[in-house]
């Protein structure tokens, strides 16, 4: 696990187009390292609207703060100027608005990056942070392949030479999309929420054994390819041995009639996991794609083993209360008693 280092001038070169940055002033800060944003509550915070008293790492101004820069009469920056320099790294002016000369001489003085955008404040307050917690988040390389399964993002893993790459072929061939061999990239993008994004020298290929390297996206056609994805299952292949195949495969699933579903931590957040035994005969690709399909279902509410056992206790109650409710058959006579003494006895 990692945090990505940026510098001001990579962050502003990563988002100029997107947002339509320009430099202003301040050239000599395109070295200065940006952070993540700290505990909640911590300052300085990453990005943010002009604050005084505790500057942003990259403060935002609109046409008010500019205004007010201008209007040097109306306000006095002496507090903002002396605590500026130790923790703000780039100040973006949006709305294609000119720079305050008080604020371009500044930024030369101090080394603080002086950018220009036209996009207006709003926009560029909630995209740039966006783009920001994405190119600075934590990240986790997980040995596996990630694939596309009816629209779920399954991460694939196992072993070396337990069959990934096979069952990822396999997978393809039936209509599914590849994101990644090898190599996949995780970043928690949101809170519960992690992206996988293939290595751009990775894009589009895939590493057989016996095969060599396969370019998916030629053989297949492009629509079996994609750069990234959203993760919400891991599939775990175990492989099982032949000198007691039963025995392995219930240390394995467990109870045949109990949840299967597991979790694996990533970056903090808990992913549902499924390990499938792997032996020969078994068909990998139909059980992946039939554990995908159950995952939909238990990510939607619903669990077929809790359903089954909820049946059964409805059936065992129902035959109980059947049982009870059953009129009892007259006892039979005790062993050795006369059954016709209370008759009359004839004289």
């Amino acid at each position: 696990m990692s945090s990505r280092q940026l510098t001001v001038g990579e962050a502003v070169q990563a988002l100029g187009k997107d947002l339509d940055l320009s430099w202003a002033a301040g050239h000599d800060a395109s070295s200065r390292m940006l952070t993540r944003d700290l505990a909640p509550g911590e300052r300085p915070r990453l990005l943010g609207p002009l604050n005084f008293n505790s500057p942003n790492r990259i403060q935002l101004l609109g046409a008010a703060e500019v205004r007010l820069f201008n209007e040097t009469s109306v306000l006095d920056t002496s507090r903002f100027e002396y605590s500026l320099p130790n923790t703000c790294d780039m100040i973006v002016i949006s709305d294609s608005l000119p720079a305050p000369p008080s604020i371009i001489e500044l930024a030369e003085r101090e080394r603080i990056a002086l950018i220009r955008s036209t996009a207006d404040y709003s926009q560029l307050h909630s995209r740039m942070r966006f783009l920001l917690t994405q190119l600075l988040a934590e990240r986790e390389i997980i040995h596996g392949v990630m694939m596309d399964v009816h629209g779920t993002g399954v991460l694939i893993t196992g072993n070396a030479s337990v069959g990934k790459s096979e069952l990822a072929l396999e997978l393809i061939s039936r209509g599914h999309i590849l994101v990644a061999d090898d190599a996949p990239e995780f970043t928690r993008i949101a809170p519960g929420t992690l992206e996988c994004q293939c290595p751009p020298l990775l894009q589009d290929f895939l590493e057989v054994r016996g095969l060599g390297v396969l370019n998916i996206a030629l053989m297949y056609g492009d629509a079996h390819t994609r750069a990234r994805k959203i993760l919400r299952c891991i599939v775990h292949l175990q492989p099982v041995s032949g000198e007691d195949f039963n025995k392995d495969l219930a240390a394995i699933a467990g109870d045949r009639i109990g949840e299967p579903t597991g979790t694996r931590l990533v970056l903090g957040v808990k992913v549902p996991k499924r390990t499938i035994p792997v032996a020969p005969g078994r068909n990998m690709a139909v059980l992946v794609e039939a554990a995908i399909r159950d995952q939909i279902l238990r990510a939607g509410g619903y669990s077929a083993s809790r359903d089954l056992v909820s049946k059964q206790e409805r059936a065992l109650a129902l035959a109980s209360r059947q049982y009870r409710l059953r009129p009892s058959a007259p006892l039979p006579p005790k062993s050795g008693t006369d059954v016709t003494s209370d008759k009359e006895t004839p004289q």
